[in-house]
């Protein structure tokens, strides 16, 4: 996401301030296009805050009152300084209901706006940053639990095809995190969580970060718990106009980031993948044909519905 005017002193203050300043500071550095465009009523509403605790919020930073922070996100609007993050943010929550079309077209679009803005420049540097460090990492340790756990298992699948360096740390059998006693500095932990952020995953990047393991992470804000401290970043929008929070980008960085990693080492990927494809050739894992059998006709069957003996 690109950064608003304010984002930088808001950033550097985030953890002095009290937990309703910090509601208010995340809804403006997540959304700075709307904080020049709603009211403060709605974004307070939006932060799940009151409208006093954006005024006060302002007046702490020096500033007269929040309206001058929504003249300086404004002018910045203005100007082209902050980036669109097209349908898929503040404005979709208060859409009236289209009906079931409406609503699925709704979701889409901004499924499809997010995915596009992740094309940018600065998340594009983002995305190729992380790959060249999980390509040169020994070993790969993928954690993402409850909606992000697809996430972590979508990348540690792709990784698993091209090599023998990606690790699960799976909850099942509350062992996940074990294997991480095996990590060392040559290694990488990915990390992905989104608000709600799931305690373990956290504390798992915090357990790497101790014993100076690189962190990359998928996450949803500057300030989540993961980009706080990791070494790589990409960071994902998931707001949606349905109940739950849309998983669609990140799963869609995953793909981009196994790919990256497989081109990086091209010459040991396709010897993986060869051992791959053999594996499933011998096991004979999926169907020969891609189109499924024909039916037999209403009038090659019998009275019961069976088909006709010769």
């Amino acid at each position: 996401m690109a950064n608003g005017p304010f984002s930088d002193r808001l950033i550097g203050s985030f953890e002095s301030l009290s937990e309703q300043f910090q509601l208010a500071a995340r809804y403006i550095i997540d959304h700075p296009h709307d904080v020049a465009l709603l009211s403060m009523r709605d974004q307070a509403r939006l932060a799940g805050v009151q409208p006093s605790t954006m005024t006060r919020l302002a007046k702490f930073f020096g500033l007269s009152g929040y309206d001058e922070i929504r003249g300086m996100y404004a002018e910045a609007v203005r100007s082209g300084d902050v980036g669109f993050a097209g349908k898929a943010g503040a404005q979709a929550l208060d859409q009236k209901r289209k009906g079931d079309h409406g609503l699925a077209r709704e979701i889409l679009r901004a499924e499809a706006a997010e995915i596009g803005r992740l094309a940018e420049s600065a998340q594009l540097d983002a995305i190729v940053s992380t790959a060249r460090r999980l390509a040169i990492a020994q070993q790969v340790f993928c954690v993402g639990l409850r909606s992000s756990h697809s996430i972590a298992w979508h990348l540690h699948y792709i990784l698993s095809m091209i090599g023998e360096k990606s690790i699960l740390l799976d909850a099942m059998g509350g062992i996940g995190s074990d294997m991480m006693t095996r990590a060392t500095r040559d290694d990488v932990l990915f990390a992905a969580s989104v608000s709600p952020y799931t305690r373990a995953t956290v504390e798992i990047a915090e357990y790497a970060q101790r014993k100076k393991i690189p962190i990359v992470a998928i996450t949803d804000s500057e300030v989540a718990p993961l980009a706080r401290i990791a070494d790589d970043v990409v960071l994902v929008q998931t707001k949606s106009p349905s109940f739950f929070h849309t998983m669609t980008p990140a799963f869609a960085v995953a793909e981009v980031l196994g790919a990256l990693v497989a081109g990086r080492n091209a010459d040991a990927t396709r010897e993986s993948l060869l051992k791959f494809d053999a594996h499933l050739s011998n096991l004979n894992t999926h169907l020969k044909s891609k189109t499924a059998p024909r039916k037999a006709s209403v009038s090659a069957r019998g009275h019961n519905g069976s088909a006709l003996e010769d």
